[in-house]
């Protein structure tokens, strides 16, 4: 059982090395998956997976090869990773849970409502410059040129992702029969035909790029809190390869007696000399 946690824990950093892959692939995959080029959330799960890659291969050397300096840093680092991990899950939680769709009598789709999300998502997706780069990143996509050979039909039975319901049409309750109506959604009058306008400056595209992001968030908080659990296993038992590795730097590693020589009392030399005489005597 001797630095059975250094073994353990050298096993385990293998396995969370091989465990950042998923990390960084969800990051990538949220990246490269998403039509808006919104990175908010997934940048920072790059940059967790990539420092778990790196910590892991330090905390496997320093557990193999007795190298305390290496646990050292492992631990310190690790126990920064596990707290951010949980921060940005907790964010992605807190900024990522109102919202959803309504339904829309007689229609497979749904449609979405800015005022439903929260206020630090509402805001940051208000912002005219960001709000610019991700409209160019939907028109760029082609999202909406995929429903311009619908029929009125396909509009009746056919579903829609939460972009394309709130950027490539205009509100289902605009009634344009109406002239002058200022009742209406106010999104109705921001439509416009013209593909490269559309309804990318309404307030349900944006939305719709919000619904887009939660759902993706969502898929990837399952793998978030099993890798939190993961790491916090691996940091306790990272803490008793750390204990063994110094106490082996030691000139008294636990159970073993490295004592050579006690010196005798005073007295051991007197008694020494009455007890072989008076083996003599008898």
């Amino acid at each position: 059982m001797y630095r059975l946690s250094n073994t353990v824990i050298g096993f385990l950093n293998l396995f969370t090395l091989l465990a950042s892959i998923p990390i960084i692939g969800g990051g990538l995959w949220m990246a490269r998956s998403s039509t808006t080029c919104e990175s908010f959330l997934q940048t920072p799960l790059l940059v967790v997976g990539f420092v778990v890659l790196i910590v892991s291969l330090a905390g496997f050397i320093g557990a193999c090869f007795h190298v305390a300096w290496a646990l050292w840093v492992y631990l310190v680092v690790m126990l920064f990773l596990i707290a951010t991990l949980m921060g940005l899950t907790v964010f992605g939680f807190v900024v990522t849970g109102p919202g959803g769709g309504v339904e829309v009598p007689g229609r497979v789709y749904k449609e979405y409502h800015l005022e439903k999300y929260s206020p630090w998502l509402t805001n940051r997706i208000k912002n005219p410059n960001y709000w610019s780069t991700i409209r160019g990143c939907i028109f760029s996509s082609k999202t909406c040129a995929k429903l311009s050979i619908w029929t009125p039909l396909d509009y009746m039975e056919k579903d829609m992702s939460p972009i394309q319901s709130g950027c490539c049409k205009p509100p289902t309750a605009c009634n344009y029969n109406v002239i002058g109506s200022s009742a209406q959604d106010p999104d109705c009058y921001r439509w416009n035909n013209a593909q490269n306008l559309l309804c990318y400056e309404c307030d349900s595209c944006k939305a719709g790029v919000l619904e887009d992001i939660r759902i993706d968030w969502h898929k990837l908080s399952v793998l978030n809190i099993v890798m939190l659990v993961f790491l916090i296993a691996i940091y306790s038992i990272g803490c008793c390869a750390f204990q063994n590795t110094k106490r082996a730097e030691t000139d008294y590693p636990y159970g073993e007696n490295h004592m050579k020589r006690v010196r005798p009392r005073w007295d051991y030399y007197w008694w020494r000399w009455w007890h072989d005489k008076r083996h003599q005597l008898y």
